[in-house]
């Protein structure tokens, strides 16, 4: 096995917002792909440079919150850059920036679905 992890998805009520929502923080993070039963969008990966992929899902029984695991967005080479759009964005910054020794730095927030996430970045 040489990834633990494969895909992720991210819950979401309103598709639309948590779409508007990515793209800003993450400009053109998201693509929309038709889907039956669901809404899906997708954030970019490449499967045969091994890249895990994952994306936002709007569906019955999907139900977003700020429990459980934390999933890490990449922060590119300064957090700090995508971290500022997160509040104008409509989320909400709940830990700023902060140094993790020689794994560099992370940043929590919610998204306007209720999702806990994070940013990692070197810088």
């Amino acid at each position: 096995m040489k990834r633990a992890i494969n895909w992720f998805e991210i819950p979401v009520t309103n598709f639309d917002r948590a779409f508007k929502f990515y793209n800003t923080i993450m400009p053109d993070a998201l693509s929309e792909v038709a889907m039956p039963g669901m809404r899906y969008g997708v954030f970019p990966y490449d499967t045969e440079k091994e890249m895990i992929g994952g994306g936002i899902v709007e569906m019955e029984g999907y139900t977003p919150g700020a429990d459980g695991a934390v999933l890490y967005l990449n922060g590119g080479d300064d957090l700090s850059a995508q971290l500022a759009k997160v509040e104008a964005a409509g989320g909400k910054v709940i830990m700023p920036k902060t140094a993790i020794g020689d794994n560099g730095f992370m940043a929590m927030f919610l998204d306007t679905e209720g999702n806990r996430l994070a940013f990692h970045s070197m810088h």
